[in-house]
């Protein structure tokens, strides 16, 4: 690893099991100087592939950009140490952090905070979002094994029967799924003409490896009889029922819908100012051998739904049901012109009927950590049993999520879950007790870490860190040391802490144009209000937006937003405190918004430093034309540190340029987003420096042409634009 500048002393005590233990942040450090990218990186790229196995504490409930906790560990180690070896031994053992205050404005799913409290730190949580602070209380509190098992039989004795009792076939067998199509009317035909069925296909089931297996159901469209097909070579179906013959592909291409008649109609234009209709055509039963068997929807399946809708209407007063509108928004804006404009439109009558019993029986319960699981728990599996989830198929977990797109997307061909399930099921309130609940009580009580070994191998290794289970309290009872954990929900422009008391913020803030989390968190929360996981959650508030939340697609407003939380963190910093967060804006404006925020808080960033990011596998960033695989830790001081700073643009590219080759020998792939990333970041980190004579203006201009130099130099070409080396 390439060093720069000074190297700084801190207090550090081997205690005879040889762990470290650090009570202040040095005057310089190894986070800064010669931070450990590689191995690292190398963690986090590890962890990226099943986070929630390795992680899951922050992973009870979905949240968006949930960070790896490898990472956010390493950058802890880095801060407290003063060189390269020492983070590496501190990010590999067993470093304490007693008195530490780590604190982070934009605590998301909690990774931050988790990672500190494992290392024994006091963490102080906010965010603007309820929804992510309920989050964040599930991956610190402290859960009774026993009592958790308790308040999980007594939500079972009140409603898995007659949840059980409307997801079953006329046998008395359990319906895993059953299978919807939306429905439209073609506005050129007469009034009593049939209504178009939304399929692109009528194949409603394959495998996930289709060639492998190409044996697939699909339904007949003229009575809804169950045929088999292969996917491979068929492209027609033959019903066995009505003897007919019909093509696979079905009325829908794209965005455009085909009738009987002929007529070519856009969806949206079909629908008016409608909701679509909805058919149930067939379903998944689970057969006593535990084989599963497609079957077309009878009379009985008919009746058994009309009871649930007639039992939703006679019971409404005594369950927990959603309320509320969306509001108009980047991510909502699809879903209404569907016409869904209630957050109740986003389920059928027995969705609402079974999961509004389940959540009334949680309400119910006496509070405490446990029932606040639960809670978070009913509101994830809210998550996979609605209208706009899917079937994934055979070969893999069968439903696709509602948030598998980060945004609110409407679902032609829903799939509808049986909420409680079966050990078979997926999504259910009962199998994700198990997958999360009780996976994150185990993690806790037992933490691990993914860490090399001394032959450089990385491998989970228990008994480095401190349980997970801390008692949440508030401002005074941290003042008065009654609490170690401090959540809060609200504007981080504004504290209730007092000033120089926190040691470390470390944070993850929001990518300025990305996805508006408050405008999907309301999906939940319209459900966790009626609740009231915990005291002082907002149930009067009909949405979680917020007007100083830091999300804007205009630079100037994401800038002036995250200007005033980064004003609040320089306020709260101790003299030698640090403040680091990770970044990724390819975009120069993003850039540019966020140095002059910085820099109007008054704060001075002293490196900008590669390393692995949590979402690289993601569909959305491998449909980029250069997707992204890192993120820039922008790590800032308070004025008046000692540490020596590069005073030019070619050493700002130097410094960038050898962290993003490290990471290349480490086998991490750097992309040119990342060139353009984490150079643009140092480059433009120059603005911040007391004395700087160049412009931002300037800097942006020096910062585009050292990108391509840049990316020549490490061999990374765009799929844009052919890189060149500029004469």
């Amino acid at each position: 690893m390439i060093t720069y500048g000074q190297q700084g002393m801190f207090e550090v005590q081997d205690e005879p099991q040889g762990r470290a233990v650090c009570s202040s942040v040095p005057a310089v450090s190894a986070l800064e100087t010669s931070f450990p990218a590689a191995v690292i990186s190398a963690a986090g790229e590890r962890e990226s592939w099943r986070k929630e196995v390795h992680r899951p504490a922050t992973h009870t409930h979905k949240w968006w950009a949930q960070r790896l906790g490898s990472v956010f560990r390493g950058i802890l180690a880095s801060a407290v140490a003063s060189d390269e070896a020492e983070a590496i031994s501190n990010y590999s053992g067993s470093l304490r952090l007693p008195g530490v205050v780590v604190c982070d404005p934009f605590a998301g799913s909690g990774t931050t905070l988790a990672e500190a409290a494992k290392l024994g730190a006091t963490v102080v949580g906010r965010d603007i979002n309820p929804v992510a602070t309920l989050v964040q209380r599930q991956a610190l509190a402290e859960w009774d094994r026993d009592k958790l098992a308790a308040a999980f039989k007594r939500v079972e004795s009140k409603v898995r029967k007659e949840i059980d009792d409307l997801h079953r076939d006329k046998n008395g067998l359990p319906v895993l799924y059953y299978f919807w199509v939306a429905l439209a009317s073609c506005r050129q035909c007469p009034s009593d003409a049939p209504e178009v069925e939304l399929f692109s296909r009528y194949v409603f089931s394959q495998h996930a490896y289709p060639k492998k297996r190409p044996q697939a159901r699909a339904t007949c469209p003229h009575c809804h009889a169950v045929v088999t097909v292969n996917v491979v070579e068929d492209s027609e179906l033959t019903c066995q029922d009505c003897g007919r013959t019909s093509s696979l592909s079905g009325p829908v291409n794209r965005a455009t819908m085909t009738c009987r008649a002929g007529h070519q109609t856009k969806i949206i234009d079909a629908l008016g100012d409608e909701l679509p209709g909805l058919r149930m055509y067939a379903k998944q039963v689970l057969a006593g051998d535990g084989s599963r068997r497609y079957e077309p929807i009878d009379d009985f399946d008919r009746e058994l739904y009309a009871a649930a809708r007639q039992r939703l209407e006679e019971k409404r007063d005594i369950l927990v049901l959603p309320d509320g509108f969306l509001e108009h928004g980047n991510n909502t804006r699809q879903a209404m012109r569907w016409n869904y404009k209630r957050w109740d439109h986003y389920f059928n009558a027995r969705q609402l009927y079974s999961l509004g019993l389940l959540g009334a029986a949680i309400r119910d319960l006496d509070a405490s950590p446990e029932r606040e699981a639960l809670a978070a728990l009913f509101s994830g599996v809210l998550e996979f049993n609605n209208l706009f989830c899917s079937f994934k198929g055979e070969g893999t977990g069968a439903v696709r999520h509602m948030f598998s797109n980060h945004v609110l997307k409407p679902e032609r061909t829903p799939l509808e879950a049986h909420p409680w399930g079966t050990p078979a099921s997926s999504g259910s309130f009962s199998t994700l007790y198990q997958s999360r609940i009780i996976r994150a009580l185990e993690y806790k009580q037992n933490p691990h870490d993914l860490v090399p070994d001394q032959s450089g191998q990385l491998g989970r290794q228990f008994g480095l860190s401190e349980e997970l289970g801390r008692t949440l309290g508030d401002a005074e009872g941290l003042a008065q040391g009654a609490t170690t954990a401090y959540l809060s929900t609200g504007s981080s422009a504004s504290f209730d802490l007092p000033d120089a008391s926190v040691d470390l913020v470390i944070t993850d803030p929001p990518f300025m144009d990305n996805v508006h989390y408050s405008e999907l968190a309301d999906f939940f929360h319209a459900w966790l209000r009626k609740i009231r996981p915990f005291e002082g959650y907002p149930v009067e508030r009909p949405s979680t937006r917020h007007p100083e939340e830091v999300q804007s697609k205009d630079p100037e407003e994401f800038g002036n937003a995250i200007a005033a939380v980064w004003k609040e963190c320089a306020r709260l910093l101790k003299p030698h405190g640090l403040l680091a967060f990770t970044f990724h804006q390819a975009k120069v404006s993003g850039w540019r918004e966020l140095v002059r925020a910085i820099e109007s808080a008054g704060l001075v960033i002293t490196a900008v430093q590669p390393v692995k990011a949590e979402m690289s596998t993601s569909t959305i960033k491998s449909a980029a034309a250069d997707p992204s695989n890192l993120d820039s830790i922008v790590i800032c001081r308070l004025p008046g540190h000692g540490i020596q700073l590069p005073e030019t643009v070619e050493a700002a590219v130097n410094r960038a340029t050898a962290g993003l080759r490290e990471c290349q020998e480490a086998s991490v792939k750097v992309g040119f987003a990342d060139v353009e990333s984490v150079v643009r970041g140092s480059v433009l980190a120059l603005h911040t420096i007391p004395g700087n004579e160049m412009s931002i203006d300037a800097l942006v201009r020096a910062a585009d042409h050292e990108v391509i130099k840049a990316a020549v130099t490490l061999g990374v070409r765009s799929n844009r634009v052919v890189a060149e080396s500029p004469s």
